[in-house]
């Protein structure tokens, strides 16, 4: 691991045009404001995505209602609740497809996993996260996929948010990384199952998206 949260107070110190390629460990690196000038693109898009299938605070097999609220788009979309984690082709809310990626968002997601060395990434699953203040994500590992093969691409819009990115085992302290809009973190490789988490979004106002932080997962979820 390259740094940790024992120097997350350099990074706000640095100007954020130094920070492009960002090495955290072998397989994930972040990728500095590398989607700052799409931001207006990417949330018309999530708008619209929201629009056929609304964002809502979903479940977790022990019964705990999620702080962000989420919705999906793309060939497949990740859901959970008291029936466990998984993968499904229809939203459970309607009974329709979930809405397809905009090619705003997979072009995106593809370009910035060539940049972090994954070349050949061809999502079929966007989560979109919605936090608002207070809203978090536990420590986690996103092993749900049927191949770890392909990389996790993550997007960060609008509100900056403390990323905990932790190592294989939970027990592992996690590095607290500052994600501003426009950032996008990679990981893959022997990164792939490493434990990761938000922690509460502080309060704050975005020019963009107001009092929310908006988070788009992209990952390769079902067979080639």
């Amino acid at each position: 691991m390259m740094h940790d949260d024992r120097t997350a107070e350099l990074f706000g110190a640095m100007a954020e045009d130094a920070l492009r390629i960002e090495p955290l460990s072998e397989g994930a690196v972040i990728l500095r404001r590398f989607a700052a000038a799409q931001a207006e693109a990417l949330l018309e898009a999530v708008r619209n995505v929201a629009d056929a299938a609304p964002l809502r605070h979903m479940t977790t097999p022990g019964g705990f209602r999620m702080t962000a609220a989420m919705t999906n788009c793309g060939p497949l979309g990740w859901v959970t609740d008291t029936s466990g984690y998984r993968y499904v082709t229809d939203d459970p809310d309607s009974g329709r497809p979930w809405p397809a990626m905009p090619g705003v968002i997979r072009n995106l997601a593809r370009e910035a996993a060539g940049a972090a060395g994954f070349e050949g990434f061809d999502p079929d699953a966007c989560l979109v996260n919605r936090y608002r203040p207070g809203a978090k994500l536990s420590l986690h590992r996103d092993r749900d996929e049927r191949d770890y093969a392909h990389p996790i691409v993550s997007v960060s819009l609008g509100l900056p948010a403390t990323f905990l990115f932790g190592g294989a085992s939970r027990r592992e302290r996690p590095y607290r990384i500052p994600l501003h809009n426009g950032d996008i973190l990679v990981w893959g490789g022997p990164a792939r199952l490493f434990y990761h988490g938000v922690a509460p979004l502080p309060d704050g106002r975005d020019p963009l998206t107001g009092d929310c932080r908006i988070n788009l997962t992209l990952r390769r979820a079902g067979p080639l």
